[in-house]
Formats: structure tokens, sequence, C-alpha cells
């Protein structure tokens, strides 16, 4: 069991030399990495919020926002199916009132032919063994369709996993790095974002539900009746986004943000800040032949039910690239706009109900105390393994040194967050890391006192025999880190990933590197006993 083949000895060596390199960025000041050839690989453990500072806010959904919109949709579904039937299905004006969906089919003889449309249009609820709309038929010819509990539960958790990727698209955008987003209950999501000292962007990019559509202006409308809010049939009165007035526009949209392929901030002929888009190949074609077909009439842009501007077309627009001007922009809020189209629409409102700024200072003085504790656990740690050990705990010593860096390496290594609880797992990791070597040495101690064995074979029945336990013991752990980091969130999850990378390390370097060590000064000096 001592012995050592030439190729496992390098392996052991260069495994630590490997996270050796990968643990220095993270150990020299950012001024100085700086300094170093582009060429050259960064890996560097980030801070997390608590350690980093930072901006934390809890976001929460109106889930009636969810239901209302199932219903909006549905009953656009409705309309259209029945139209494309063969031969066509005529129904009357549908009802939203009460939850639900209620038309009447003119003609009773059209009921069976209205429900088949109807089947294909409802799903099962996840694993309930319900659907997600009940179907029934009132009075014979009257269709109500109401969304089941369970069919409005999905929707709310597909709206809010949904919601929660498009946070996480909109944050990543800034360039921020390892932003923590998570869902907390059934409504809320927890965002994260160390290093972001204004909460305010934050809030002012996720707020942003950015629906964008584009609509055709009611010329039609009386402007007096506009001014009061009301709209001939099949329009609209939306207020402009800089608060100068109202509008009519046509209820039907032209173009909507799902067929946007890309928006950036860019600037107009006069230098002021605006947003192009670039729409996708059905997009392209579409917002050609509208304007194609409506030269010289006005044309509103919205988001989020506000009306940014509304340009006359001048001419027919054929290159899938649009413009949005005269929004009154700054190149923040341009930019915002842009990310926010960029990433998508969000399924579901969300509100801001708790917010937080953490200094950077507090999360220096952390580290600051973290280190000082490390540093502390260790030096005691290693006088009083030499002191009990003699030569083996010189061995201990070199592995606790090892492991230290091999934990900073692998976290580099893997991107991982650093955290205060990560802090303490680093902390707890290194005290328990020579627990390997005092099950071994004392094992060592147990064979050559009262087994009177000599030294080699006392050395590798306590290498063998401690080995097992050590192995199932840590296995333990590293299901539990597994646990933590699978179910748990934020800093438990920093706790959990130093944790399982302390593990692996302390037994890689309290089994095999102190048996590497052990085996050299053996075969070098081939002691009949040793004083341990």
């Amino acid at each position: 069991m001592l012995d050592f083949p030439k190729w496992k000895v390098w392996l052991v060596w260069a495994t630590i030399a490997f996270c050796t390199l990968l643990a220095v960025p993270s150990l020299v000041p950012e001024s100085a990495r700086a300094k170093w050839p582009g060429w050259i690989p960064q890996p560097v453990i980030n801070l997390g919020l608590d350690l980093a500072g930072g901006s934390y806010i809890l976001l929460e959904a109106d889930t009636k926002d969810v239901a209302n919109a199932r219903i909006e949709g549905m009953r656009e579904q409705i309309q259209t199916e029945m139209r494309r039937a063969t031969p066509r299905i005529a129904i009357g004006d549908i009802s939203t009132r009460d939850g639900q969906l209620s038309f009447v089919v003119r003609d009773s003889s059209q009921v069976d032919a209205a429900r088949e449309r109807l089947l294909p249009m409802t799903t099962g609820a996840g694993m309930t063994g319900q659907r997600d709309w009940d179907i029934s038929v009132v009075d014979t010819n009257r269709f109500v369709m109401k969304p089941t509990t369970a069919g409005i539960t999905q929707a709310i958790d597909t709206a809010m996993n949904d919601a929660r990727e498009i946070v996480g698209k909109r944050i990543n955008a800034l360039g921020t790095r390892e932003p923590n987003i998570v869902r907390e209950g059934s409504n809320r999501i927890v965002v994260e974002v160390p290093g972001l000292k204004d909460p305010e962007q934050l809030k002012a990019l996720i707020g942003k539900t950015a629906k964008l559509e584009f609509k055709l202006v009611d010329l039609a409308a009386n402007p007096q009746d506009v001014q009061r809010g009301q709209a001939p049939i099949g329009s609209q009165v939306l207020p402009y986004a800089n608060g100068g007035g109202a509008i009519a526009v046509k209820r039907s949209t032209v173009i909507s943000g799902d067929q946007i392929a890309d928006a950036k901030q860019t600037y107009d002929q006069n230098g002021q800040p605006d947003v192009t888009l670039t729409f996708n190949g059905e997009g392209g074609r579409r917002f050609a032949r509208v304007t194609q077909e409506n030269v010289g009439k006005p044309f509103a842009i919205i988001v989020d039910n506000q009306v940014i501007s509304a340009p006359n077309i001048n001419q027919a627009i054929l290159g899938g690239v649009a413009t949005i001007s005269g929004g009154g922009f700054t190149v923040e809020t341009a930019n915002e706009l842009a990310i926010a189209l960029r990433s998508g629409k969000l399924p579901v409102d969300l509100k801001v109900v708790q917010e937080s700024s953490i200094s950077a200072e507090l999360g220096q003085d952390s580290i600051d105390k973290g280190i000082l504790a490390g540093v502390v656990g260790s030096v005691a740690l290693i006088i009083f393994m030499i002191a009990t050990y003699l030569r083996f705990g010189i061995y201990t010593t070199a592995a606790l040194l090892v492991n230290a860096i091999m934990i900073l390496g692998l976290m580099a290594l893997f991107n991982a967050t650093l955290t205060l609880p990560g802090i303490a797992g680093f902390v707890l990791t290194i005290g328990a890391a020579v627990d390997a070597n005092v099950l071994i040495n004392e094992r060592i101690r147990e064979e050559q006192r009262i087994r009177s064995r000599a030294a080699l074979p006392a050395v590798e029945v306590g290498y063998k025999e401690a080995s097992r336990a050590i192995f199932d013991a840590n296995l333990t752990n590293v299901i539990s880190a597994v646990i933590m980091f699978v179910f748990g969130s934020g800093p438990v999850r920093g706790f959990a990933v130093v944790l399982a990378i302390g593990i692996v390390t302390s037994v890689f370097t309290g089994v095999t590197f102190t048996r590497l060590l052990v085996a050299g000064w053996l075969k070098r000096n081939r002691p009949k006993s040793i004083n341990i």
C-alpha cells in the first residue's frame, strides 16, 4: 500500500501544481491582475452579496394577472378556431365575466362540432389527472369554460419560472457577475446582485414588463371623445409615456415583441438616444407589408400600454429594422428598454416588495474576520499536531496548507461564489481535515505499541484500516452537501459548495498526499520504529 509508482507520484504533484496555479489569481490584487497579459487565464473566486456588497430585492407577482391572461388568451383562441372551422361556426359575443368564458353557438346543430374544436385547446394539468379547463354546455347551445384550480396553479408555476429566466437574462445583460435569482414560495423571486450598488437601476430594469406592440392609430376617433377616454368600437385609448395626453389606436396588434430578433440602444441623426429593433423573418415580412399598405398614416409604438411615439409612415420599411425614438430617452433608459425587449416580455407583472443595499465595507470586515479565524485556527491545529505526532504532525501541517490552496483553486475553476457561510465552511473544512490524519496516526500508534508491529507494517496497516472509516464518514458529508446545494439557495448553496470541495480535497491531502510523504521518508531511512 505504500508503493507509489512514478506515474502516481507525478499525478499527485501535478494535481497540486494545477490547483496552485488556479488559486494564484484569487490571491493577487485585482490591480495587479489587470497588468497580466490577456492570454493568461485568470479564474477567480466570486464574492457573494454578503462579502462584495450589492443590491437585494424581493419581487412579488400578481397571480391574478396570470388567470386574466389565460382567459384573454383563450378568448382569442376560441374566436380563431371557430372562424377556421369548416363550415364556419358562428358564435355570439364571448363574455369573460366572473373568471370564466361563456358564448353562444348560434346554430344548435353545430354544438358538437364546436366541442370537438374546443377539446384540443385544453390539456392535462401536470400529474393531477385534471384538465386545465372545465367545459360545459348549458341551455342547449351556450358553452361555459372555466379554468380549473390545477390549471391555474400550473400556469402560475410556468409563468414564475419563465419570469425568473427573463429576470436573469436582463441582469446578465448588465454585465454583473454571479447574480443569485431564486424563487421563494409560489409567487416571489429573490434577486441578489453582488457589486451592483444602485438598486434603483435594478428596479427600473426588472420593473418593465416590456410588452411591445405596434398598432395603427385610429384616425376616425373624435378628439373630444379621446380626451374623455372614449374610443370607437374596435379601438382603445392609450396615454403617451411622456404625459402628453392620449391617443386612440386600433385594438388589433400589427406586430408584437415576440417577433423581435434583437434590440439595442443607438443614436438618431440628432445624436439623441433611441432603440433600434431587428425583427425576425416573420416579423420583418409583416412589418414591410403593413408599412407598404399604410404609407402616410401614423403608426403607434406602444410599450407596456403606453405610447412611446406615433410617427407617420413616410415610406415602406423593407429591411426588417425599426427604431423607437421620440420617447425622451436617456442613454440609460434606452439601454434598459433595449435589454428588456431583447430578453422578452415578462409573463407576469412583478412588484418590488422589499429592497436593500449592502455595503462592501461590511463584506470586507467579514472577509478580514474570516481570514483571522482561519489563520488562528490553522496555527492552533499545526501546533497541536506537531506537539502530539512530531514528524507525522509536520506531514499533517503540509497537508493542511496544500488543502487550503486546493480549495481555493477548485473554487476558482468551478467559478464558485464565496459567501459568508462559505467562509465558515472553509474554516470548518480546514479544522475537519485533520480528523483523517488523527485517525491514521492513532491507528499507526496502536499497531506499533499494542500489536508490536515494525514501522513499515504499522504504517501500512494504519493507513489501510483508517482509510475505510475516513471514506465512509466523508461520503455521508458529501451527500449532505449535495442535498444542501440542490434544495438550498443563496448562502446555503455557497456553504454547500465550499463544504463539498473541502471534503474532497481534505481526503486527497489527508490520505493520499501524506501517504506519499510518509512512503518517501520510509524508503529513504528504513527505520525499525517510528516516534509517534
